[in-house]
């Protein structure tokens, strides 16, 4: 990742990353922005702005993969399974707190992609989709920007020890709820 930073065409691996990310891939576009802005700070809000619309738009590519993947492929496999009174709880989770499920995913370091199909899945107001997302990403991408600008080198060790006991937290809390859910 240190060596994409540097290389030239950096903002556009970045923007590709971040659109990954938001849609297939399991790696998160922190440990490219990090290093890029750690590496030329006046760039900042570019890079966080790059960011923030690769994210985006790989976010509608999940709502969209979501969205018309389910009727063709998983809602047969989730009647065979018998599973098919859980779809309907996420959907209706949805429908109450999609906007703050997207909202907390997309500032978190929760894997944003599950809540980008899932919105599609559950086929929620693809406005309220959009603005949720680019409030989420953008504060969350944003935020890591101004604070590697500010704090430079010296955050980062905190930084990743923050986003590492944060992380086994919330995946903690969704191993819980998940459980709970499954055992209803």
């Amino acid at each position: 990742m240190l060596r994409w930073a540097k290389h030239r065409n950096a903002p556009y691996y970045l923007g590709g990353l971040s659109f990954a990310d938001a849609s297939i891939l399991p790696l998160p576009p922190d440990v490219m922005l990090v290093p890029m802005v750690l590496a030329q700070p006046h760039l900042a809000w570019r890079y966080a702005f790059i960011t923030t619309l690769g994210s985006i738009l790989g976010g509608l590519a999940g709502y969209l993969i979501g969205y018309w993947a389910f009727e063709s492929f998983g809602m047969s496999l989730l009647q065979q399974l018998g599973q098919w009174q859980h779809y309907q709880w996420v959907v209706s989770a949805f429908k109450q707190w999609g906007v703050g499920m997207i909202l907390l995913a997309g500032i978190t370091p929760i894997p944003y992609k599950l809540f980008t199909l899932a919105a599609g899945v559950a086929h929620m107001s693809p406005g309220l989709f959009l603005i949720s997302a680019i409030i989420g990403r953008g504060t969350r991408f944003y935020l890591v920007a101004a604070l590697m600008k500010k704090y430079g080198p010296t955050y980062v060790p905190a930084l990743f020890l923050w986003l590492e006991n944060k992380l086994w937290l919330i995946v903690g809390l969704i191993g819980l709820i998940g459980l709970g859910w499954w055992l209803s």
